[in-house]
């Protein structure tokens, strides 16, 4: 599998947390401020990107993409499409949720289109797992203090949650009533989601 780890500039916490997810063959791609936490990962860049508004562009001896400033395209978002046009199968995203609530929510769309794909892609922070239940039954293990189902694309039916405090069977779960927050793992088991028709973003929360 080609993963591809891309790196923005949100905040980050606790750098252990993220460094747990990296694979020794990973791609980690930069873009802008994300260079910020380089240091901090202690992992090299594969490729760097951005319009570099919030960082100076590096003089670095790494393939670099130097962006307008004035495009369709976020930095993250233009990473992640460079990537799959690389060839990218797999991807992990961080340092894309926190301060801005519109890059937060333009990066959630990130996993709907990877979805279409059908590429597998991730979301970390310091507190959560984030990543679309589609085609796939998604396992929960009982390490997570509580995960939550959200309609962000459309209704999603045939919803099946087993496993878990609040069990639902052929359910579904509309944009304007998001009553899937907060559920738990049954203690000791693996709780599964499936999902008939649409899609859901899956939160597992950390305690």
């Amino acid at each position: 599998m080609n993963r591809c780890v891309i790196i923005g500039g949100a905040k980050i916490k606790d750098y252990d947390v993220v460094r747990r997810y990296f694979r020794p063959d990973d791609h980690f791609y930069y873009c802008d401020s994300g260079l910020l936490h380089m240091g901090p990962l202690g992992v090299a860049a594969n490729l760097i990107l951005g319009d570099f508004d919030s960082h100076p562009k590096p003089d670095l001896p790494v393939e670099t993409i130097v962006l307008p400033r004035e495009k369709d395209d976020t930095d993250t978002v233009y990473a992640v499409r460079e990537a799959v046009r690389r060839g990218a199968d797999a991807f992990l995203l961080i340092g894309v949720t926190g301060q801005r609530l519109d890059h937060t929510i333009g990066n959630l769309s990130i996993l709907l289109w990877l979805d279409t794909l059908g590429i597998p892609a991730m979301i970390v922070d310091d507190y959560a797992e984030m990543e679309i239940v589609s085609r796939q039954t998604i396992s929960i293990p009982d390490s997570f203090a509580w995960f939550s189902l959200l309609s962000i694309c459309g209704a999603a039916r045939g919803i099946t949650v087993r496993n878990a405090k609040f069990p639902l069977r052929d359910a579904e779960i509309g944009c304007e009533y998001q009553y899937g927050i907060s559920n738990e793992v049954t203690p000791g088991q693996t709780a599964t989601v499936t999902v008939a028709e649409g899609r859901l973003l899956l939160i597992k929360t950390r305690d």
